[in-house]
C-alpha cells in the first residue's frame, strides 16, 4: 500500500520567515524553516523533504497547485528540454529546490502527487498547515511520530501577513470572498483582465491544438507585460474556455491571478471533471472577488450576473486580453466594452 504524506508550506509575508511541514496519518511528521523565503519555496521544500524521508510507494498530498501541477501536467519535462527555462523563456524560479525534487521523483518512479483543497476540513491538511505556520512563526522545526502536541493556530487566509500564497500556483487566499460595491474589493496592482470564447469556439472541451496555441500566446503576453509591470495581476472569471486559459497562463508565466466570480457556486451545474478543474484553479488564485453575493435562480438571472461581472472587470482593469475570432457578436460586444472603458490601445484582441 502507498503511504500518503501530507505537505504544506507557510510564509509570514512574501518574502518573509518561512516554514514547511509533512506528516503521515498515525506515523511520522517533520517541519523546518527558511528565512527569508516565499510561499512557493516552502510548498516545494515540504514535498522535497517528504520524498527524501519516506521510502516505498508514496503519494504526496498538497494544497499547492504549483507543486501538484508540475508533476501532473509534467511541466518539468519542458523545463529540462529548455535548459531550465520556462515557456516564457525566463529561468525557472526556485530551481535549487525543483531540481533535487524532480531528480528524486524521476529516480524513484514510485512517487505520485494529489491535490487537496486547503482549509476545507481535511484533518491531515489542517495538521500540516498548523505545523508549517508554527515553524514559520517560531522559526524552529520539530519532528516525531503520532499526532504532534500543542499545535498552534491554523493559517487565516486573507489576513494581513497571511501565509496564503500571493504568487501564482502557491497556496492561495482563495477562501477570502469580498462583496460588491466597495473600492476595497479591487485587488492592488496593474490589473489585466482575460476573457473571451467558451470551448465550442476553441476546438472543444478537451485539450487540443487551438487551446494550446491560445494558452501559449497568453503566456507570452503576460510574461512580456510582467517585464514592464512588476505588480502585474491577472483578473479572470474562471469560466470554461478563455477565462480558465488565462488562469493557467498566469500560473505558467508565474504571475498572480485573482478570481472575479459572478456569483458563488457558478460551477454547480458543470460536469464533475469541469468542477474539479475549476476548484483547482480557484485554489491557485491569490484571492477572489464575488460580484453578486446571492446565487441566481434562473438562467436569465445568471446571464444578468455575468453581465455585472463583465462590467466590474471593465470598470477596474487597466488592460484586457480578449480571445475573439472577430465573428462572434457576443464576444465582440465584450471586446468593444473593454475598448470603450480602457481605450483601444489597452485591449489585446487575440484570435484563437
Amino acid at each position: 500500500m502507498a503511504t500518503s504524506a501530507y505537505t504544506d508550506g507557510a510564509c509570514l509575508g512574501n518574502p518573509g520567515p518561512g516554514g514547511w511541514a509533512w506528516a503521515v496519518a498515525g506515523g511520522r511528521y517533520a517541519s523546518g524553516v527558511e528565512d527569508p523565503s516565499t510561499n512557493q519555496r516552502m510548498e516545494i521544500k515540504a514535498a522535497l523533504e517528504a520524498v527524501r524521508a519516506l521510502d516505498g510507494e508514496l503519494v504526496v498530498v498538497s494544497d499547492s497547485t504549483y507543486v501538484v501541477n508540475c508533476f501532473r501536467d509534467r511541466w518539468w519535462e519542458g523545463w529540462l528540454a529548455r535548459g531550465w527555462m520556462n515557456k516564457a523563456r525566463k529561468p525557472v524560479a526556485n530551481r535549487d529546490l525543483w531540481e533535487p525534487l524532480i531528480e528524486l521523483v524521476r529516480g524513484r518512479g514510485d512517487v505520485s502527487f494529489r491535490w487537496v483543497k486547503g482549509h476545507s476540513g481535511d484533518l491531515m491538511n489542517d495538521l500540516v498547515d498548523r505545523l508549517a505556520v508554527e515553524a514559520a512563526t517560531m522559526q524552529q522545526g520539530r519532528s516525531g511520530e503520532g499526532r504532534p502536541e500543542a499545535l498552534g493556530p491554523a493559517d487565516v487566509p486573507g489576513r494581513a501577513g497571511s501565509t496564503g500564497g500571493v504568487a501564482a500556483g502557491g497556496r492561495a487566499d482563495a477562501d477570502r470572498s469580498v462583496g460588491p460595491g466597495s473600492r476595497d474589493d479591487v485587488p492592488v496592482g496593474h490589473l489585466v483582465a482575460v476573457a473571451g470564447h467558451r470551448p465550442p469556439e476553441l476546438g472543444g472541451y478537451d485539450p487540443n491544438p487551438v487551446t494550446e496555441r491560445v494558452r501559449n500566446k497568453l503566456v507570452e503576453i503576460l510574461a512580456a507585460t510582467a517585464e514592464i509591470r512588476s505588480d502585474l495581476v491577472v483578473l479572470t472569471g474562471l469560466g470554461l474556455g478563455a477565462e480558465q486559459l488565462g488562469a493557467e497562463a498566469a500560473a505558467e508565466a508565474e504571475v498572480p491571478y485573482v478570481a472575479v466570480l459572478a456569483f458563488p457556486g457558478q460551477d454547480s451545474v458543470w460536469p464533475e471533471a469541469g468542477r474539479r478543474r475549476y476548484q483547482e484553479l480557484l485554489a491557485g488564485a491569490r484571492s477572489q472577488v464575488v460580484v453578486q453575493a446571492k446565487a441566481p435562480g434562473t438562467k436569465q438571472q445568471a446571464g444578468i450576473a455575468l453581465g455585472r461581472r463583465d462590467a466590474w472587470l471593465a470598470r477596474h482593469a487597466d488592460e484586457a486580453v480578449v480571445v475573439w475570432n472577430r465573428q462572434d457578436p457576443v464576444v465582440g460586444r465584450l471586446a468593444h466594452s473593454f475598448q470603450d472603458a480602457l481605450g483601444e490601445t489597452e485591449v489585446w484582441l487575440l484570435e484563437p
